[in-house]
């Protein structure tokens, strides 16, 4: 179709040898290896007891009983692990799918131009001009929202991260509470203010309220704004906001209200937005102990990002960014939309449900708790057969019960090693959104009168057949194309190459 343009940028391969390493360091011998090479000494030491004259021997009769049970039980587990990967599968396929659909309609079904109305201010171009910055904004918060889920599920506040700054940064902020829990919830009770006023007397007590701040309040609802006040309103905020567990009060009654836009030279300090499952070398433990020393940021780096981290004061980016959609569309009144932005919606409060959650940790403490029972009494039933070979038949049944706890922890939750959500984000969703707007809408005139579609209403679609171009059709008349769509249906079931001779 458009033989010289490069799908190479929207769909970046990766080399072979490449994968075939990430593929080696995936698996699970490389994720708990610490694991075998304990269980390969302890069998050792057993078997160098047993050979020396101490022999502990177990009846084997717990290989049977127990290593049954044991394998169904870790079955079931990885199983449910599997469940909820699939299901976040799911899930992200549908915010994919409720993307493409929402961009395509308001790219190619919200005219660029209102009609034009008697003693309008602005000139036509003005105003198509206008529109069209409406929705590229619009499609471009479709983004920010799949990149704002990345962060929320792994429990990322704020939006001083690389790849979504800049695409919501000039937006007001809601105060809106996080679906799941974070580390400063779980230390911390909540605090009510209102019991706090009720043994005062009963009464809500306004503190320091800034007096400007009530008149540009009443100025916002006079004007019948449905949003926020603009991110760059004048802040006293103090530096951390959250050590005491709470959540902000709404925007307009908050006497700190925040500027989420930072000076462009602190840009180079915003955090790193891609966490692509990646497997190399200081990923394994205990390299990966290193690894945070080979990172080391600079003392300044790290003071800014950690002030970053701290500037959040929505801690549900999503759900905030669904809320600007609404705006937009409330005027649009266009019902595929609304559709769209409810799949979306109901698509983050899945996926807070599965990171809600989790498998119950008593379940799991005592699952490895047994596994590691089983494996430590191994030995002892299994020397008085296998001898030497007791060391490698011990690690060899460790790697099957221990490949299978942690290849289920790995996948059940929304850390670096489990979805690719860079590439659902980046790779597809970006870029797919990228391409949708790249060109206006097209006029169908441009391409349906083409004279390179000169098979319209052709039987059959060969170099035999007689080719005329849509503007002689046209010059024939409806007639003659009513005929020509009645000789496709009496033909239409016939190929050329067809004889009625034997």
């Amino acid at each position: 179709m458009h033989e010289r343009l490069s799908f190479h940028r929207f769909a970046p391969r990766e080399q072979p040898a490449a994968s075939v390493v990430n593929a080696l360091l995936a698996t699970a011998v490389c994720r708990c290896w610490h694991i075998l090479l304990f269980y390969g000494a302890w069998a050792t030491m057993v078997t160098l007891l047993g050979h020396n004259g101490h022999d502990i021997i177990v009846q084997p009769t717990l290989l049977t009983v127990v290593g049954t049970v044991l394998g169904f039980v870790i079955s079931y587990r990885t199983t449910s692990s599997f469940e909820r990967y699939n299901e976040g599968r799911r899930l992200w396929s549908q915010i994919i799918i409720a993307s493409r659909a929402f961009a395509r309609v308001l790219w190619f079904h919200v005219p660029d131009a209102a009609p034009p109305t008697p003693g309008a201010k602005i000139s036509a171009d003005e105003e198509r001009a206008r529109s069209t910055i409406e929705k590229k904004t619009a499609i471009n918060l479709l983004e920010a929202f799949a990149v704002a889920i990345k962060h929320y599920l792994r429990n990322e506040d704020g939006i001083y991260y690389r790849d979504l700054y800049y695409l919501v940064k000039f937006l007001p902020e809601y105060a809106l509470p996080a679906g799941r829990p974070s580390e400063t919830d779980l230390s911390s009770p909540p605090k009510s203010d209102f019991c706090s006023n009720a043994r005062d007397g009963g009464t809500l007590k306004e503190k320091s309220v800034d007096q400007s701040q009530h008149v540009r309040y009443r100025q916002h609802v006079s004007t019948g704004g449905s949003l926020p006040f603009p991110a760059t309103t004048p802040s006293t905020r103090p530096p951390d906001r959250r050590k005491d567990g709470d959540l902000p009060l709404p925007l307009f009654c908050r006497t700190n209200t925040t500027n989420t836009i930072i000076s462009q030279s602190d840009e180079i300090y915003l955090l790193p937005g891609n966490l692509t499952p990646t497997y190399y070398i200081l990923t394994l433990y205990p390299f990966s102990l290193l690894d945070r020393v080979l990172t080391k940021k600079s003392t300044k780096t790290k003071k800014k990002r950690a002030e970053l981290r701290n500037e959040a004061v929505s801690h549900n980016i999503p759900l905030e960014i669904s809320l600007y959609l609404v705006c937009f569309m409330s005027t649009l009144r266009i019902h595929s939309l609304l559709l769209s932005l409810g799949q979306l919606v109901d698509s983050l409060t899945g996926l807070e449900r599965i990171l809600t959650t989790p498998i119950p940790f008593s379940y799991s403490f005592h699952l490895w708790a047994i596994t590691t029972i089983f494996c430590l009494l191994l030995p002892f039933q299994i020397w008085a057969q296998l001898h030497w070979l007791t060391i490698p038949g011990t690690v060899v049944t460790a790697f099957f019960f221990f490949g299978f706890l942690v290849a289920g922890e790995e996948i059940e939750s929304y850390d670096k090693n489990d979805l690719n959500l860079d590439h659902f984000t980046h790779n597809i969703i970006r870029n797919e959104l990228r391409a949708i707007t790249s060109t206006p809408p097209p006029d169908p005139s441009t391409w349906a009168f083409s004279r390179q579609n000169d098979l319209i209403f052709a039987s059959h679609l060969d170099e035999q057949v007689d080719r005329i171009p849509p503007e002689e059709w046209v010059a024939k008349g409806y007639g003659k194309m009513q005929e020509a769509l009645a000789d496709i249906q009496g033909k239409g079931t016939t190929s050329p190459n067809d004889s009625a001779d034997p």
